[in-house]
């Protein structure tokens, strides 16, 4: 299982729009400046960001986003399901009806076999705990544990880094 890059980037991007005063908004500019990657890579991610609710778009010259929920209202898994799409992870392609005794049309207990896979049934049910994980994992908590992991100075510059753009 792997998720894009595209949730690494939301992720980070949107604890950046979180000191954000109501009225201001941070450019696509600014944050893909900041984390060194493409401003057309970074507008689809936001744009995917937008259509699910998460972040606002704010038109004109001093344009940009800003957050269209709380905090404390946006999971990991909104961000996710945001970025990637809602499709399972596990995708059951019923590989069973290649086996051997799938083929021969005369197998009886091809008849009596459940048609519902087990194997799938467990993915999915491990996806759910999963997704019910980072449900509880939001962006308020995020930015909790990146006070508490990272170092001042370098919370303090990044807020700075954001607070100047948004003036200018």
């Amino acid at each position: 299982m792997q998720y894009s890059v595209g949730v690494e980037y939301a992720l980070h991007c949107l604890v950046y729009l979180i000191d954000t005063p109501s009225k201001e908004s941070v450019g696509i500019k600014d944050l893909a400046e900041f984390q060194g990657l493409s401003e057309t890579f970074l507008s689809k991610v936001f744009g995917k960001l937008s259509k699910a609710g998460i972040v606002s778009s704010v038109p004109g010259v001093k344009g940009g986003y800003r957050l269209a929920k709380s905090p404390e209202e946006v999971s990991f898994w909104d961000v996710i399901e945001a970025v990637e799409g809602p499709k399972p992870i596990f995708q059951c392609k019923n590989i069973v009806q290649n086996g051997i005794l799938y083929r021969d049309k005369d197998c009886s207990s091809c008849e009596s076999s459940n048609s519902t896979c087990t194997i799938n049934l467990v993915m999915l049910e491990a996806e759910e705990q999963m997704r019910e994980f980072l449900r509880y994992k939001t962006l308020a908590w995020l930015d909790k544990e990146l006070n508490h992991i990272l170092p001042d100075k370098q919370r303090t510059d990044t807020r700075e880094y954001f607070a100047k753009k948004s003036t200018n």
